[in-house]
């Protein structure tokens, strides 16, 4: 058994699958025309981490109440977590694509940590080895 996607609510598609792909290096999975209950035209989007794992359903937003929702999916908390083997190296390469880091890398005794700010504004840590 395994958790297969996460929806992250987004204000569009087309940034938030380049923020992703181009500046997290996931891997655009799907993205397929779809309909919403009532007809309406959208599109299916997932994007992985690279060889797979849980993905992401970038869903756009519909309506005032999912508006209210895009970057502030957990209510301020940390949300999401981002398991990198070379953290040094992902943080400089993330730092040079202009991605916003709230709060600045450290040592905790689980390896090391950096709070950054996806497109949508939802905090994820980034996270490595020690």
């Amino acid at each position: 058994m395994q958790i297969d996607l996460v929806t992250v609510v987004v204000s569009e598609y087309d940034p938030a699958i380049a923020f992703f792909t181009g500046v997290l290096g996931f891997e655009l999975a799907e993205d397929s025309p779809s309909l919403t209950n009532d007809g309406r035209p959208k599109r299916w989007v997932v994007v992985r981490p690279p060889g797979g794992g849980t993905g992401l359903l970038l869903a756009r937003a519909d309506g005032e109440r999912q508006e209210s929702a895009v970057g502030d999916q957990t209510h301020g908390r940390v949300g999401f977590f981002l398991q990198v083997d070379d953290f040094d190296a992902t943080y400089r390469r993330m730092v040079e694509m202009h991605v916003e880091f709230v709060k600045p890398p450290r040592s905790e005794p689980y390896g090391k940590v950096a709070v950054f700010r996806d497109i949508a504004g939802n905090l994820w840590d980034l996270l490595g080895p020690a």
